[in-house]
């Protein structure tokens, strides 16, 4: 049984990230879950709870039963979307073009088109959700260039603009209008 092991409180299976230990119980992602962990465990003799989604949580270097270090809790998202009337030359373009189109995204130019709780704060699992398996309160478009995501709780806001590859952390307040609207027929 050479491909289990125990590092710095992580259970490691053949070389994965599977599980952790937290007061002599051991806390492994369904995913693992075989006849020869099972043994494995119960030679360490570990009172063992098996839990999905500890696999993506560590992958993504969450501190998972770690006394030290308190697991963040998850903040309320909100999606903001570009008003079916803001200016053409601000739809669907990357950050650095916007940049130069009209300086930084203006919250004057959104709406709130989801405001809730979802199982994750994690920009890419929020991108998937809301393109492949949109809230049934959802009601705007799937997520794209020129979005906002926002990540809250009582005490603060953080927001990214959805780039053309990943995710641009900004300011994002109401920013004075500098170029006129240019509506051509």
């Amino acid at each position: 049984m050479g491909g289990i092991e125990m590092k710095n409180g992580l259970l490691v299976y053949y070389g994965n990230p599977a599980g952790y230990l937290k007061e002599g119980k051991a806390t492994v992602d369904t995913m693992f879950k075989s006849k020869e962990f099972e043994e494995w465990l119960s030679e360490k003799k570990f009172n063992t709870n098996w839990t999905e989604g500890v696999f993506e949580r560590l992958s993504k270097g969450e501190k998972l039963g770690d006394p030290l270090v308190e697991s963040s809790p998850l903040k309320s998202v909100r999606i903001w979307q570009l008003k079916t009337d803001s200016d053409l030359e601000l739809r669907f373009r990357g950050y650095d073009e916007i940049l130069k189109v009209s300086g930084e995204p203006s919250k004057s130019n959104y709406d709130v088109i989801f405001d809730g709780e979802l199982e994750t704060n994690d920009l890419e699992s929020i991108y998937t959700k809301f393109n492949i398996d949109h809230p049934s309160d959802f009601k705007g478009h799937s997520l794209s260039i020129s979005d906002v995501v926002e990540l809250y709780d009582e005490s603060s806001s953080e927001f990214h603009y959805v780039d053309q590859f990943g995710f641009k952390a900004i300011e994002f307040e109401d920013q004075p209008q500098e170029h006129s609207m240019n509506i051509g027929m």
